[in-house]
């Protein structure tokens, strides 16, 4: 069954991006997710992968009937090519693209496009407008450069991992691709902002998108702490060191949910709701920060009357109080949760490899030119003919591309 489709206002016209094309040359995972953001509100994105070494994200994680679920999340709303971008043929074919298209994402090392002749220098002389996005591990310059670069560096380098865990125990890593969905969050928005600047200046320039940087900024102020006062942070497992009662707890129906009070109001309403008011008119109560250095009696009160209650039981107490709790899903309990269902997160997409299919969507709404998943991931170089008679290539052209092995 398709999500229920929330309420939506009349749309004034086409998907905001409608008309950009972006040209998809990226893997694994930063620079197509950012090029899939971009058409899902309307871009016209080409994947151009390898003819014979397709994305690799069409062989990770599980698959269906020997096709990757993956790549129909990170392909949606693509039209595929196949293009060897080291042959004569692919470059010539990939300069005529670029002539008409305005945007670029790439993560290949630093020079390979260089080395193939289809360098930023190449690249502007068929579209001065055009915005070249490089996103790769550790940027385009500096000692590392031309490193092999992934999320998973990415998050041990930025200090995620350093702080993620319990005190007692190793660092840990997230299992799923954290720096690279950052990174691909921040490459759509620098994209939009340098397409912002062509606009006021009619040129183009190029993204250099490090992965170990948006990552470093999503965890906050820790290098304005050590600069200003030495502080390193610790690993603190579900706990906080600026508020408390904040971690996890465990339900009587084996379930588990989650607390917290940053907001002061809110930290009284639950000892009131657990039956401690008492602790509120102790002096450390009134911060947060002092809060967590009370955090084993805190953690004492609230752990053991969730521990009584059920979880339904817990987060209902929990609302009715105006305290903030939300109990731990997994992927079953999402695909069910109302108020998923009522924001449409979890939508429908007919594919016609798997038939129904049920993905993450959009990720906003707006009002007037909303987003939309036209298809799911296709199959690799589907579109690649269409393409090519759309840039006037003949079909003995297109032949003799596929016999020097550029198609």
């Amino acid at each position: 069954m398709s999500a229920p489709t929330p309420p939506a206002a009349p749309v004034t016209q086409g998907p905001p991006l409608a008309g950009l094309r972006v040209l998809d040359l990226a893997t694994l995972f930063a620079g197509p997710l950012a090029a899939t953001m971009l058409g899902d509100f309307g871009a016209e994105v080409i994947k151009v992968e390898h003819p014979r070494k397709p994305d690799p994200s069409r062989g990770h994680g599980p698959a269906k009937d020997g096709i990757g679920l993956w790549w129909k999340l990170l392909g949606r709303n693509k039209r595929t090519l196949t293009l060897d971008l080291s042959s004569p043929g692919g470059r010539d074919v990939l300069l005529r693209l670029a002539a008409d298209t305005d945007v670029i994402v790439e993560n290949f090392r630093p020079g390979t496009l260089e080395r193939w002749g289809l360098g930023w220098e190449d690249l502007r002389a068929v579209n001065p407008r055009l915005v070249l996005a490089r996103v790769t591990g550790f940027g385009q310059t500096g000692p590392y450069a031309h490193r092999p670069g992934f999320g998973t560096l990415a998050e041990a380098m930025s200090g995620f991992a350093a702080v993620t865990g319990e005190p007692d125990g190793p660092p840990t890593l997230p299992p799923f691709g954290l720096a690279d969905s950052i990174a691909a969050l921040t490459t759509a928005y620098a994209v939009m902002t340098a397409l912002a600047g062509r606009d006021r200046t009619g040129e183009g320039q190029v993204v250099d998108m490090a992965i170990i940087e948006p990552i470093l900024t999503v965890l906050g102020p820790q290098p304005l702490w050590y600069d200003q006062l030495g502080h390193v942070q610790p690993r603190t497992g579900n706990r906080s060191r600026n508020n408390a009662p904040r971690n996890t707890y465990r339900t009587a129906d084996g379930h588990w949910v989650a607390v917290s009070t940053s907001a002061q109001s809110v930290a009284e309403r639950v000892m009131r709701l657990v039956g401690r008011p008492e602790l509120i008119e102790e002096p450390w109560f009134s911060a947060g920060s002092t809060r967590a250095e009370h955090a084993d009696e805190l953690d004492e009160a609230v752990g053991h009357w969730i521990s009584r209650r059920t979880r339904q039981e817990a987060v209902d107490a929990f609302e009715k109080a105006e305290a903030a709790i939300a109990p731990i899903h997994d992927v079953r309990d999402v695909m069910e949760d109302p108020q998923y269902r009522a924001l449409g997160t979890i939508t429908e997409v007919d594919d016609p490899e798997l038939g129904p299919l049920r993905m993450q969507n959009v990720l906003f709404r707006l009002s007037g030119t909303p987003g939309a998943i036209r298809w799911a991931g296709r199959p690799h170089g589907a579109d690649t003919e269409e393409i090519l008679a759309g840039l006037g290539l003949s079909a003995a052209a297109v032949a003799a591309l596929r016999d020097e092995g550029a198609l």
